[in-house]
């Protein structure tokens, strides 16, 4: 009955938590406001001084990661009223996905050996710059842990829309709307694609599209990266 308790408050918790981030974050776009670092934040400090585990915790909030699925698809929307402006920039959004999935992969995975990584490690940090839906079956396929990558998904994305701007401004030569969606939605996924979709709509149509075929790609290659790779 404990256990049931407070997996149902840890549930309580998340969603109030992030609710209240999301309101404050539209009114103060503040860094250190940003819901998927606030609000994970918040949650680990009360988590660590309750004493509660891992385990008590995802039990009635494991679902919240089910939801992302079907959030991922809902980005269709948007992608089919600009199917114009893609059907005319198809194959530069196309051969960019595809050099910024593998250089992704192959960057990261290097990285980690560099640092002499255990295995699981890198097979975790392989597929962090995809969303998380696709990140988690893409781990699953390559023998990696799970829940890391999901982890490393977020530190990514979190990452990514907090410096992005910031990146983009010091590369001034790089002034497409196009080409700010596709990098914010190749190298953040999700967090990116929320970011650029605040600079306008073009950039975050381009950010979904860029986003949704990086995952998908990525997950039909995961075999092939395991083989070459691990």
């Amino acid at each position: 009955m404990t256990e049931t308790l407070i997996a149902a408050g840890c549930f309580v918790l998340t969603v109030v938590f992030y609710y209240i981030n999301k309101r404050m974050y539209v009114k103060q776009h503040k860094i250190w406001l940003m819901p998927l670092l606030a609000t994970p934040m918040l949650l680990l400090a009360i988590v660590l001084l309750a004493g509660i585990s891992y385990s008590e915790y995802i039990a009635d909030t494991r679902w919240l990661m089910w939801l992302l699925g079907p959030a991922t698809i809902a980005f269709a929307l948007p992608i089919y009223d600009y199917r114009d402006m893609i059907r005319k920039h198809w194959l530069s959004i196309s051969v960019g996905v595809l050099a910024g999935s593998a250089m992704s992969v192959v960057s990261s995975v290097w990285l980690a050996r560099l640092l002499d990584l255990p295995l699981m490690l890198q097979k975790g940090l392989a597929v962090r710059s995809i969303t998380t839906p696709f990140a988690m079956e893409a781990a699953r396929s390559i023998g990696g842990p799970v829940d890391l990558s999901a982890l490393f998904v977020v530190i990514t994305g979190v990452a990514g829309m907090a410096m992005g701007e910031t990146v983009l401004h010091l590369l001034p030569v790089i002034r497409s709307k196009l080409a700010h969606g596709a990098i914010f939605g190749a190298a953040a996924h999700g967090a990116g694609t929320a970011k650029a979709r605040e600079m306008g709509d073009a950039q975050g149509v381009v950010a979904c599209l860029v986003m949704m075929i990086a995952g998908f790609v990525t997950v039909l290659g995961a075999p092939l990266i395991a083989k070459l790779m691990f």
